[in-house]
């Protein structure tokens, strides 16, 4: 007797070319199905992709008003006098590895700023006058009004930037050439005039002058009265605990370390609200699309039991029928996975451009919502492909 024929082996290459020759010939059918499962991971991604925009528009916004800025500031010792910064606080502090800016400044007392050296010197209209860091405006995020700021040259000479309420106060509106303060019985020259500074408001009645030159003209001896730090958002509370020790290790418990701001605490709160909201939109999403996919297999395999049992008599075996109906709905599953996402992502950056917010969509959005459909269109097609692979020849041929 003739050893029995063997079923012809089914590589991958045929898996995948069985499977697609199953939606090629029902294009229409395919498409609508694909479409009702891109339809699902879409919104998934977009609702996603919308409230992550939203966040990080609003993460911008909170860091605006400054939740990462902390100050550093002498306190008092054990009998109650003022101390002082030691000369080593500010490269100290900005060994600090979270800390990404700081800068200085340091109040001059004694020294007092006039529009004319003919007004009587009991008039100050309460300006102070400080020594600043040249990296200050873009550790606060000072901007200026009108001017330049102060740079490498000009903060060795007589030169001056005024906060906004000084300017205001000593009548100077504009800089314009040869415009001059009387400042420490010394002429200076107006550089700059400084917007209001939010997060730093005691500079806005502050007459500003280079670090060498408060040194060269006064009696300065280089000590910061206030020390102005900018660390990674996830690090303040961390920086903070180390500010006072790193600022003076003698005497920690004689240094003023600012809190973080309460829109810092509003930013944690609400990027633990978005993503518990993020995580629960993006499963119901998924469990929507997923149902899709089930409901389209089923309908699918049991359609075709029919060729299922003419496939049966021609020597399928019900590993191969199980095979091609996997192939098939993951096939299915991946068009309208990478579809949703396309999809979704275009919704997403329109929604964006039309708030003027930026466009984010989190990675693990699009790889989890094309991994899901494949998982799920796995498991919805495994039941009705089990169940079809166990039918003999002649009973799916029988079916209607």
């Amino acid at each position: 007797m003739s050893a029995p024929l063997q079923p012809a082996r089914l590589f991958l290459t045929d898996v995948i070319r069985v499977g697609g020759t199953g939606l090629r010939t029902r294009p229409l059918r395919v498409f609508l199905s694909a479409l009702g499962i891109a339809i699902g991971i879409a919104a998934m991604t977009a609702v996603v992709g919308i409230s992550s925009s939203s966040r990080a528009e609003l993460d911008r916004q909170l860091a605006a008003l400054g939740t990462n800025l902390l100050t550093v500031a002498p306190g008092n010792d054990l009998f109650g006098e003022s101390s002082s910064l030691p000369d080593e606080a500010i490269p100290m502090i900005s060994r600090i590895g979270p800390v990404t800016a700081v800068a200085a400044t340091a109040k001059l007392s004694g020294i007092r700023v006039y529009r004319s050296d003919q007004i009587p010197a009991a008039q100050t209209s309460s300006i102070a006058v400080a020594a600043a860091q040249l990296a200050l405006p873009s550790t606060v995020g000072a901007e200026l009004a009108d001017g330049v700021w102060l740079n490498a040259a000009t903060a060795r000479y007589p030169a001056v930037v005024l906060g906004a309420t000084a300017a205001r106060r000593l009548g100077i509106a504009a800089v314009n050439d040869g415009v001059q303060v009387y400042l420490g019985r010394r002429w200076f020259t107006v550089v700059g005039i400084l917007a209001p500074v939010p997060l730093a408001p005691e500079l806005d009645a502050t007459a500003l002058l280079g670090w060498e030159a408060a040194k060269a003209y006064f009696d300065f001896d280089g000590a910061a009265t206030t020390v102005y730090t900018r660390s990674k958002d996830a690090y303040v509370e961390d920086v903070r605990a180390v500010l006072a020790a790193t600022a003076n290790p003698q005497a920690p418990n004689e240094v003023k370390v600012s809190r973080p701001s309460d829109a810092l605490a509003a930013r944690q709160a609400t990027d633990k609200t978005f993503t518990g909201l993020l995580l629960g939109l993006g499963a119901v999403a998924l469990l929507v699309g997923g149902v899709g996919v089930a409901n389209t297999m089923v309908i699918s395999v049991l359609e075709r039991r029919p060729e299922i049992g003419l496939r049966r008599a021609l020597g399928a075996t019900r590993g191969q029928i199980l095979l091609q109906f996997l192939s098939e709905s993951l096939l299915l599953s991946a068009l309208g996975g990478i579809g949703g996402v396309v999809l979704g992502i275009g919704v997403t950056g329109l929604y964006a451009a039309t708030r003027d917010w930026p466009a984010v969509v989190p990675a693990w959005a699009t790889a989890g919502g094309i991994a899901a459909t494949l998982v799920i269109g796995g498991i919805a097609g495994l039941y009705p492909a089990v169940r079809a692979a166990r039918l003999s020849p002649t009973e799916a041929l029988s079916t209607p």
